[in-house]
């Protein structure tokens, strides 16, 4: 028996009956007889025939592949977002091509050529944090490939994109600090190119006027999320002339480096509430009294059904989009039970 896959030729030439007969009868075509279809569908199977996915894409102008860029799949909020993605693509007969820029804003340039390459039907993706031009992206809108936008979304007009309210949940987060007795309350937020660090920044004020206190643009210093340059913000906040008792990090990460280094220089009394809210938290002697979830499965998830809606979304006359999805998905401040 040959190893080469049965083609349509092949069973047509056996059966004796056209390569069109074939493929409209495999493919349940209403102008071919049942016993037709019978015989060739009983000859198919027996001769384990494949249908030629290419051609069947090529045909349709698909791929079924949607692409996905993210910045660190190490991170477990970009892996659990994954999931999210990949249980709607599963579902919805799509494969996922995985991307990681690595917070590099050329390799992300790099990586969205490739997804052009591989002819992705759409594109996923959560931008660096060093990206700070977004033109190539423009390409892929040029050529009518949808691309949604989660969780770090660039500050750009007309895009799809899912995010979390991050400045609802910065609001609370310093509240929950206020009510806890704190009036001295830093915030290691992150690269000023990121939306999310804006949002961060907005909800902390809210918060500071709304209880009637003076806001210190001091207390707020950028932080590119590394743990070097985490180390460098933790020294410039214990040297301040309004030495915090308090801080809000921009992500788990950064409140454990924090924490961990105010722990070598066996400081005590700041307490941290950070956002992302890790499960390896729960198994930490040393944590964040609180953090704001994001909900990275749901926006993952609300993020793929989109892009699979707009791929398969007719376009109107004059080839744009009727409108953009702009989804918001609320954030929620979890303080752990005490251990």
């Amino acid at each position: 028996m040959s190893d080469k896959p049965t083609t349509i030729k092949e069973i047509a030439k056996i059966l004796k009956i056209s390569v069109s007969t074939v493929s409209r009868a495999l493919n349940d075509h209403s102008s071919i007889g049942l016993t037709t279809k019978m015989r060739v569908k009983k000859l198919a199977t027996e001769l384990n025939y494949e249908p030629n996915q290419k051609a069947i894409q090529f045909l349709q102008g698909k791929s079924h592949i949607i692409g996905v860029i993210l910045p660190e799949l190490s991170e477990s909020f970009f892996s659990t977002a994954i999931s999210g993605i990949e249980d709607v693509a599963y579902k919805r007969n799509y494969t996922v091509l995985l991307a990681q820029s690595h917070d590099d804003a050329e390799r992300e340039k790099l990586l969205v050529e490739k997804m052009k390459t591989q002819r992705v039907d759409g594109l996923l993706v959560s931008v660096s944090k060093t990206t700070s031009t977004y033109e190539h992206f423009e390409m892929f809108k040029k050529l009518n490939i949808p691309v949604v936008f989660f969780d770090r979304i660039p500050p750009i007009k007309d895009i799809h994109y899912v995010a979390s309210n991050l400045e609802n949940g910065t609001y609370e987060a310093v509240n929950f600090l206020l009510k806890k007795g704190h009036r001295t309350i830093g915030m290691i937020n992150g690269p000023t190119t990121l939306v999310a660090s804006h949002e961060r920044k907005e909800g902390y004020i809210k918060a500071m006027i709304s209880n009637r206190l003076k806001f210190d643009p001091s207390l707020i210093v950028s932080c590119d999320l590394s743990e070097s340059g985490t180390i460098d913000v933790m020294n410039t906040m214990l040297n301040h002339r309004r030495k915090p008792t308090a801080i809000v990090t921009f992500n788990d990460y950064v409140a454990l480096f924090a924490m961990r280094y105010t722990r070598s220089l066996e400081l005590e009394g700041i307490d941290f509430v950070s956002y992302a809210n890790l499960p390896i938290i729960n198994y930490m002697d040393y944590t964040p009294i609180a953090s704001v979830e994001q909900f990275p499965y749901k926006q993952g998830k609300k993020a793929a059904d989109i892009l699979i809606d707009l791929i398969n979304r007719p376009k109107n006359e004059t080839g744009t989009e009727q409108a953009y999805f702009n989804v918001v998905v609320e954030s929620e401040l979890i303080v752990p039970t005490p251990k």
